[in-house]
């Protein structure tokens, strides 16, 4: 029952062949026995879980569950507030005992329908960088290779499903932070359009973070994202819920105008990866897509994702004192002081960039309904490091020229497993659509899944 979908669950509690309480003991047994060797986990609430599964069986057993997740277990990153549990964001500077009295949106909106909330998965110190590693909880590894970083920030998310601990989560993302990993260990990752998913305490990354799925089918991204996009009066910039049900979407690709740009004319891209993500592309066509290769026509905007991003930095670190920064990721507290030398001039000047970045893929979107990349140029490097050996710049950003520009255009974008290297490691393809073209983004996913299906592969288990 490892990766059973999201309907296979619920069909097999409602007809009495399956119990939550079943599905739950065997995610907790798998957490057991696998997560030390990947340390997707910072928390796990075992006893929390079993209770809420017992309850959901009685739900069940009655005819009453609360919902279409009612007993099925999702994992929540450690970014995302959980009531009964302390968030540490990967951070010695936060206090373990600080208790949180209240659920972030998306959890209450999953309690609320009777899911199982089984922990809280790793971050990157405050979710500042693309892998997962840091102070508080050490380092985070790839279930195709444990040498390997998963990528991040939501590095414990992407893990945990690729293990089937449980197959769906709970991530976030402000600069590829679900697609990453979603790219580095063969699972679906979704980042909505920004707002879709109510946000609360608001990011102090701004309007760059977004909350979304990673899931080990694209049908459960979509229904997860159907119950947590429901409103929330906390995040004052949240979109009303979409007018359809995603859940309830069909596969589409035939008609649509594609765009696939293998580089978005500025990034290198290893050759093995780039075969395999044209391959992919090329599956389009052979759904009765219109696709061409064409780059929206941008260049590279890391120098104003850096203002804003380090800015954000900044923001997050502000109340921390030298002897706690002494505790933190060194990285961390130095784009951190970068950002605390930029001007108001200079915030504004990268947001106007921001804004023309915008205008350029509304204007390409009224020519192609989708645009393809790579989500990343590179298959996963060695664990526990910023930026691949010998690689020639230091930050993150440098290998992850794909995902940073749609969070500054706020569109959304899926990464969904397309293939292997020689050395078996996934390789994600990217899936970007129009603002608010959620809907479209993942009729497309379903289609290229329905036509190359992943799931039959997964990573080695520990014995």
């Amino acid at each position: 029952m490892t990766y059973l979908s999201v309907t296979e669950m619920t069909s097999g509690f409602r007809e009495g062949r399956l119990s939550p309480v079943e599905v739950t003991d065997d995610v907790l047994g798998r957490i057991e026995r696998a997560d030390k060797a990947v340390n997707a986990y910072i928390l796990v609430d075992a006893d929390q879980a079993r209770a809420s599964a017992r309850e959901s069986e009685r739900r069940w057993r009655a005819g009453e569950p609360r919902g279409q997740f009612d007993g099925v277990p999702v994992s929540v990153k450690d970014i995302l507030l959980m009531r009964g549990l302390p968030t540490r964001r990967g951070s010695r500077t936060t206090d373990p005992g600080a208790i949180s009295q209240q659920d972030a949106p998306s959890v209450a909106r999953l309690r609320e329908q009777g899911a199982v909330l089984i922990g809280k998965t790793t971050t990157p110190e405050l979710g500042w960088k693309g892998v997962t590693d840091s102070p508080l909880t050490g380092v985070t590894r790839n279930p195709w290779d444990p040498s390997r970083t998963p990528g991040g920030s939501s590095g414990g998310a992407s893990a945990s499903v690729a293990f089937g601990m449980p197959p769906l989560a709970l991530g976030t993302d402000g600069g590829g932070s679900v697609r990453i990993p979603g790219s580095f260990t063969g699972v679906f990752a979704h980042k909505p359009t920004y707002g879709r998913v109510p946000h609360y305490p608001a990011s102090p990354f701004g309007t760059l973070a977004h909350v979304g799925p990673v899931t080990w089918s694209v049908r459960d991204a979509a229904l997860l994202l159907d119950v947590i996009s429901q409103p929330d009066s906390r995040d004052w910039s949240a979109l009303p819920p979409p007018g359809q049900s995603l859940g309830e979407l069909q596969p589409r690709a035939e008609g649509l105008r594609i765009a696939f740009s293998p580089t978005l004319g500025f990034a290198s891209v290893d050759d093995e990866v780039a075969e395999i993500v044209a391959r992919a592309a090329a599956v389009f066509t052979d759904l009765g897509a219109h696709v061409e290769e064409k780059d929206p026509g941008f260049g590279d905007p890391a120098g104003q994702f850096h203002v804003l991003w380090f800015a954000g930095a900044a923001k997050s670190i502000e109340a921390i004192g030298p002897g706690q920064r002494a505790e933190m990721d060194p990285g961390l507290v130095e784009i951190s002081e970068q950002g605390e030398r930029y001007s108001a001039i200079d915030y504004l000047t990268a947001t106007a960039r921001r804004m023309e970045l915008g205008q350029i893929m509304g204007r390409f979107h009224e020519d192609y309904d989708l645009l393809l990349t790579p989500t990343m140029p590179i298959p996963a490097f060695e664990a526990g490091a910023e930026v691949p050996a010998g690689w020639p710049a230091p930050r993150w950003t440098s290998w992850t020229p794909f995902t940073y520009p749609f969070n500054m255009t706020q569109q959304p974008a899926a990464s969904v497993p397309c293939g292997f290297t020689a050395a078996g490691l996934p390789v994600g393809l990217q899936v970007v659509g129009p603002r608010h073209g959620d809907a479209q983004v993942l009729a497309a996913c379903l289609a290229f899944e329905e036509a190359h299906p992943w799931q039959a592969r997964t990573p080695p288990f520990p014995s």
